[in-house]
């Protein structure tokens, strides 16, 4: 087996399985790897806040299994990707890391901003991204043309366009909308250390400023942008309401599953008063 890079020893397996659920002695299967996707969509949501209470966001396996194993937080593409990377690579896995320009819609041609990985099995590739927020999947999809999967209420599409790029689509109530377009070319630790800095502090930075924090699931999503709450359906029905600061609190941990200490809390309610 290769030398461990995305975990190694520093990163424990056992804590992880407990956090999302799922017992010890998983073997790298096609059911570990959906029921692994499930369970870590469904523990960890999409957030950044480490760059809206003020600090940076170190992609060392340590702090990331410091933040979001240790404590009930959740994670951007990042942290998401690297954690549930070194998940895989323990159990055995065959996994690569990639990167994506994020379409949502519409083809301009944008930087690689979005890392995620893939994980190769009995000949076959399946992209298998933890951290795309709101539009993400659920489960694992193979790396085919014109492959199309149901997940809960949501489908989702790849198409391979020239020059081998494959796009990531979602089935919207009008129609395919692309989600993000990539190559398969690999991608390391460092990479998504450049882009995580380029997203973070580039321009037109998408991790600083508005709190965004999203979760999804079987048949519903739902989106936290400052201080507007989003439940959206598979259908496209849409419901949006304004929160107060005095539900924040239990919002973020009824529906998010996401609980901060309190000297964080306190920093997240003059942010969020900030946008009101």
């Amino acid at each position: 087996m290769a030398e461990a890079t995305w975990g190694g020893p520093a990163f424990d397996l056992d804590a992880y399985l407990a956090r999302v659920g799922l017992e010890p002695g998983l073997t790298p299967t096609l059911d570990t790897l959906r029921a692994l996707q499930r369970a870590h969509t469904a523990a960890f949501p999409f957030e950044y806040l480490e760059m809206v209470l003020g600090r940076g966001l170190p992609l060392d396996i340590e702090s990331i299994q410091n933040r979001m194993v240790g404590g009930r937080r959740g994670g951007c593409c990042y942290d998401q990707s690297v954690l549930f990377a070194a998940a895989l690579e323990a159990i055995g896995f065959d996994v690569t890391a990639r990167g994506a320009r994020i379409r949502l819609g519409a083809k301009v041609l944008r930087a690689v901003t979005h890392g995620f990985v893939t994980v190769a099995l009995d000949g076959e590739e399946w992209l298998t991204d933890v951290g795309f927020g709101g539009e993400g999947m659920l489960e694992p999809i193979l790396i085919c043309d014109g492959s199309e999967v149901q997940q809960g209420g949501w489908t989702f599409g790849l198409e391979l366009e020239e020059d081998d790029t494959w796009v990531l689509r979602s089935l919207h109530g009008d129609g395919w909308f692309d989600l993000y377009a990539f190559r398969m070319e690999p991608r390391y630790p460092i990479d998504f250390d450049m882009m995580q800095h380029y997203a973070g502090a580039g321009s037109g930075s998408v991790l600083a400023g508005s709190m965004v924090v999203q979760r999804t699931e079987d048949h519903v999503r739902w989106t936290l942008t400052n201080n507007s709450l989003s439940r959206i359906q598979p259908d496209g029905a849409i419901e949006v309401r304004q929160v107060t600061v005095e539900e924040l609190p239990e919002l973020l941990d009824s529906v998010f599953h996401l609980t901060l200490d309190p000297t964080d809390a306190e920093i997240l309610v003059k942010v969020f008063e900030s946008h009101r």
